[in-house]
């Protein structure tokens, strides 16, 4: 065991030198879009973080809020040309299809222990500034919507133990219009997913719930 807490140990330094290398790139790139040095240093920050959190994984049962996929080595030398579109050096303005796309998720949790869920939205919390304590978390809703907003929004932030991630459904569509959130009223839950007669559905992944080992 104690090897492979001084391998996890590595792997944080690796993460924050490749992290300070990012930084030191950036700032040397002076705002120079497409920089290879720039590049290279996240490609480093992004495998050294995807490193790290598998060991986390491994060694404690427990993730970092990195929702992350290695990059690897043919992808990193000259990555830019395969995320690229062929066409990407044509002026936007001279192409004749212009296209909105809406990518809709759901993901359903069951949840083992509302106690525990309460307990992990409040230690994800961010301090409370001056003005007064803040009110207390009192429903799974609100841990979730917690969880979310301390991080960056995504439902990897909800990849923890007190959730337990059951089937979803993920929807791409070719819409005329995007989303404006003024356009409807709050207590509206259902419009904002609401398909419009001219929008089309291009495709759906359902994604489903792994089969837990010990049930063999």
């Amino acid at each position: 065991m104690s090897d492979r807490i001084a391998e996890l140990e590595a792997a944080l330094d690796q993460v924050v030198a490749a992290a300070r290398a990012h930084l030191a790139a950036i700032r040397a790139a002076d705002g120079e879009p497409d920089d290879d040095a720039v590049w290279e240093a996240y490609v480093a920050l992004n495998n050294a973080s995807h490193t790290y959190d598998g060991l986390l994984n491994d060694v404690y049962g427990e993730v970092t809020p990195w929702d992350l996929e290695a990059i690897s080595p043919e992808e990193a030398h000259g990555g830019r040309s395969i995320i690229a579109s062929p066409d990407a050096d044509t002026d936007a303005a001279d192409d004749p299809y212009p296209q909105i796309v809406s990518v809709r998720q759901r993901r359903d949790y069951r949840v083992p222990s509302v106690a525990s869920l309460l307990r992990v939205a409040a230690q994800a919390r961010p301090p409370v500034a001056e003005g007064g304590p803040s009110e207390p978390i009192e429903s799974v809703a609100e841990a979730v919507l917690e969880l979310l907003q301390s991080g960056d929004g995504s439902l990897g932030m909800l990849d923890i133990p007190e959730l337990d991630p059951l089937d979803g459904v993920v929807i791409v569509a070719d819409v005329r219009d995007p989303y404006n959130f003024r356009a409807h009223d709050e207590a509206d839950a259902e419009a904002p997913f609401k398909m419009a007669d001219a929008d089309r559905i291009a495709g759906r992944l359902d994604e489903h719930e792994l089969p837990d080992p010990g049930d063999d």
